[in-house]
């Protein structure tokens, strides 16, 4: 398995193999190495697993579920596939809002980051939005099966119009990773982010479209003292903080991924 992933040129193919090993065969990963000799019966379901796998699509979907923060999630096609750059938001979120806030994840896809968050801050309340019917029943399969489905609201909405409201009461922050990537450049990624949905990656023409949105439109509904936590793509920060400063969010805060990288800029009106 690990030499055909290698000839396909995936990276990490021992792990690729480990974790599908496990998910057809029953394998246990950490046994793999330490018992080079045992035999596992065949899995016509492994197999079509690895094709597939060989034709680059990706490993989160054919697992159907993935880690992220400290929590599991289902995933599927009918959402981004969470990732660890992701976690930074998370890690603020927590830290950031007040005893017993109420927040809002826009674009929210598997429900990963509002999911985490009420996870790790149960004395927090957060509606989840997305656009699409199956992404949002895929979120709230999430919120249940992660055990926060009592302070998980699913909300079917478009952040792109001006009309839709999150909330019926103000806010302590809005949570998003939206759509970043530039029209242009979306046809041009790895193979494996082509499988994912387009609408989950496309940022219109200069990737901002959903941030002006939210600045626009969304902002309306924080508290006087809100924050909105906003991943964006490495090079955006500027961007971002000039679009915010033109709105009233003057302060603004960057932070970067472990790998260095500026993932989430923290936006937040002055107190008057």
């Amino acid at each position: 398995l690990c030499r055909r992933l290698e000839q396909a040129g995936i990276e990490n193919a021992e792990w690729d193999a480990a974790l599908l090993m496990e998910r057809f065969c029953g394998a246990d990963p950490a046994l793999l190495r330490l018992e080079p000799n045992r035999s596992y019966p065949d899995s016509p379901a492994l197999e079509e697993a690895v094709c597939r796998r060989l034709q680059r699509y990706p490993l989160q979907y054919l697992l159907g579920k993935w880690e992220f923060y400290r929590q599991t999630y289902e995933v599927s096609p009918h959402c981004l596939i969470p990732r660890a750059d992701t976690e930074r938001l998370v890690e603020e979120a927590i830290r950031l809002l007040p005893p017993g806030a109420e927040f809002a994840d826009l674009c929210t896809g598997s429900g990963c980051i509002a999911i985490s968050v009420l996870a790790e801050r149960p004395d927090t309340r957060g509606v989840a939005v997305d656009k699409f019917p199956q992404t949002l029943a895929l979120a709230t399969r999430n919120a249940a099966k992660n055990g926060v489905e009592q302070r998980f609201t699913p909300l079917l909405g478009d952040v792109l119009d001006p009309d839709f409201c999150p909330c019926s009461t103000p806010l302590d922050a809005i949570l998003s990773n939206p759509p970043y990537i530039p029209s242009s450049v979306v046809p041009t990624l790895a193979p494996e982010l082509n499988a994912e949905p387009a609408v989950a990656l496309d940022g219109g023409e200069d990737g901002l479209v959903f941030y002006r949105a939210l600045l626009q439109w969304q902002t309306r509904h924080l508290k006087p003292n809100g924050f909105l936590l906003l991943e964006i793509g490495f090079d955006q920060a500027e961007d971002l903080c000039r679009l915010g400063d033109a709105v009233g969010f003057s302060h603004h805060q960057v932070i970067r991924d472990y790998g260095g990288n500026d993932r989430v800029v923290l936006l937040r009106r002055p107190l008057a």
